[in-house]
C-alpha cells in the first residue's frame, strides 16, 4: 500500500473472465445478499459486446473486486463490488476509473448509475469522480424495497479518482 492509502501495485486490473465467475458468484452473495446477480446474468453480460467488465486481482490473481459498464452514447455502470478487506484502499476508485476509460473509448458522452440511497461511502466515491445526483428511484432495490439515488456524470467533467487506473492490455488468455 502506498503512503496515501492506495493499494498501488498490490492490486492489478484485468478483464473479468468466465473462469472468474465462481468467485464472482460467491462475492455477489456476500456483498449484495438477496439482491445478488446470478452466474447466468454474468455469463450474459460477459457475452454482450456492448459491455466492459474489469477484475481487480491481488498478486496471486485472487479476485478482490469487479465492475462493469454498459456502453453506448449514454453508458451505465452496472456494478462495482469490492471484498470487505480491500475497501477504502483505492480498489473501487481504480475500478470506477477503468469503467470511465471504457466509456470514453466507446465515445459515450454521459455515464449514469444507481446507488443505494443509504450507501454514503459509494456516493462519496462517485462524487469524487464528478457524478452528481439527478433523482431518486423509490423501491428500486428488491427485495428490500430500498431507494436508489440516480447519478450522472458528463464525461467532459470526469475526474480520475484512483491511482494507475488503466487496466492492462488484454492478452489472448484474457479473452
Amino acid at each position: 500500500m502506498t503512503a496515501d492509502g492506495h493499494v498501488g501495485s498490490a492490486v492489478s486490473l484485468r478483464p473479468l473472465r468466465l473462469r472468474d465467475l465462481d468467485r464472482v458468484d460467491q462475492l455477489e452473495h456476500e456483498l449484495f445478499g438477496a439482491g445478488a446477480w446470478s452466474r447466468q446474468a454474468y455469463e450474459s453480460e460477459l457475452a454482450e459486446p456492448a459491455r466492459s467488465y474489469v477484475a481487480a486481482v491481488d498478486a496471486r490473481d485472487t479476485l478482490v473486486g469487479y465492475a462493469g459498464v454498459a456502453l453506448g452514447e449514454d453508458a451505465d455502470v452496472m456494478t462495482i463490488g469490492v471484498v470487505a478487506g480491500w475497501r477504502r484502499l483505492g480498489v473501487g476508485a481504480r475500478l470506477l476509473d477503468a469503467l470511465l476509460d471504457a466509456a470514453r473509448a466507446s465515445r459515450a458522452r454521459r455515464v449514469f448509475l444507481e446507488v443505494r440511497a443509504s450507501d454514503e461511502g459509494a456516493q462519496r466515491l462517485y462524487e469524487r469522480a464528478g457524478f452528481r445526483p439527478i433523482g431518486i428511484r423509490r423501491g428500486y432495490y428488491q427485495p428490500g424495497n430500498a431507494d436508489a439515488l440516480v447519478m450522472r456524470l458528463d464525461l467532459a467533467h470526469a475526474r480520475p479518482v484512483g491511482a494507475e487506473a488503466t487496466a492492462s492490455t488484454p492478452t489472448e488468455e484474457d479473452l
